[in-house]
């Protein structure tokens, strides 16, 4: 993570998937179907991941691992529009999406090898999908901007803060649909988190349609507040080179703050174009010489017979030490999710005209 060579490597990366975020542009940047060659639809926040540990598949296998980045909505909605005609072969995604993919017949039920060392609650139970990478959702700030932290949601709504944060697209992005399921269980209620985010919109600058480049912003100071997950956010502070620091709030001053488990999970995709090389890398990345990497970028391993050791896991375990892991009911909030999303629409953007799906830092 600390090489030179790759201290520019998150922001160039981030830049360049950024600019395919568009439908279009996406449709025209995916790989055509080939080969010796799988491809994989991935949410952004792995990139120093896939480039430490896919070479060795490619030499092994002798394929070419082809990869388009993207929000983790964007990612499946973008499998969806392919769905008659697959062009990718595996996706990694956040939850809710990654069921909304298998609710929607997007993923092949399979069984891996792996899947014996999955607990059962981290993964479907036809098949279709299980964690690969486990994480937490967090809010940033850029620590070299923001001397105080804020602690709590409150906190968002003070004057300094006024057209400085910014969070991704619930509607595109798994950590922005995190943000709606965080201030509900920090809120108690539906209503009261609604309340409370259209409020906060009066200092939201914009939405961006994926993550990822948050952390870019941060680090250049366009912004001072963001959402994302641990995993990304440490990783772009450490490797990445960007000055960003990840936070977690409460709902109130004296409260534990809260977070809940937000995992990289990852599927074949049915009747995708290269089924034997897709499932030769879902077998590849869950092995427990793969997933024993995870903490480089410090991920978790979804694994329960790999362990994460070292200053990675060490810093993992500090960040959210004393904040309360909440249980996530994900089939709820698949079937929560429309409605909330038409809230977003209706409530929280409303009539404003502010940009919902940035997609690159201007």
């Amino acid at each position: 993570m600390d090489h030179p060579s790759r201290m520019f490597s998150r922001a160039s990366l981030l830049l360049s998937c950024s600019l395919l975020a568009g439908a279009a542009t996406l449709a025209s940047a995916t790989p055509a179907a080939a080969a010796g060659q799988v491809v994989l639809y991935t949410a952004d926040g792995l990139e120093d991941f896939y480039k430490d540990v896919l070479p060795a598949f490619e030499k092994k296998e002798g394929v070419h691992v082809a990869i388009v980045t993207a929000g983790s909505g964007e990612v499946v909605n973008r499998a969806t529009v392919e769905k008659d005609s697959p062009k990718a072969d595996v996706i990694v995604t956040l939850p809710p999406f990654v069921q909304q993919a298998a609710d929607t017949h997007l993923l092949q039920p399979e069984s891996f090898p792996a899947d014996a060392h999955i607990p059962a609650a981290e993964r479907a139970p036809d098949g279709a999908w299980r964690t690969f990478v486990d994480n937490y959702f967090c809010f940033a700030v850029n620590p070299d901007e923001v001397k105080t932290a804020p602690t709590t949601f409150q906190d968002l709504l003070k004057p300094a803060f006024a057209g400085k944060v910014a969070y991704s697209n619930p509607a595109t992005a798994g950590d922005g649909m995190a943000v709606i399921i965080l201030t509900v269980a920090s809120f108690g209620s539906e209503d009261a988190a609604f309340n409370y985010l259209k409020e906060l919109e009066s200092s939201v600058k914009f939405h961006t349609r994926g993550t990822g480049y948050l952390d870019v912003l941060l680090s250049r100071r366009e912004i001072m507040v963001a959402n994302g997950d641990l995993q990304m956010d440490l990783g772009d502070a450490a490797g990445g080179g960007l000055s960003i620091e990840p936070i977690f709030l409460s709902a109130k001053a004296g409260e534990p703050a809260k977070t809940f488990s937000l995992p990289y999970a990852i599927g074949l995709v049915a009747h995708g174009p290269n089924p034997d090389e897709g499932k030769k890398l879902i077998d590849y990345l869950l092995s427990p010489e793969v997933q024993a990497k995870v903490d480089t970028v410090y991920g978790i391993p979804a694994r329960d017979d790999v362990h994460a050791e070292g200053k990675n896991a060490e810093v993992v375990e500090k960040a959210i030490k004393g904040v309360t892991v909440v249980p996530v009911n994900w089939t709820q909030v698949s079937e929560k999710k429309p409605a909330w999303l038409a809230r977003f629409k209706q409530e929280v953007l409303g009539d404003s005209g502010k940009p919902a799906e940035v997609t690159a830092p201007k």
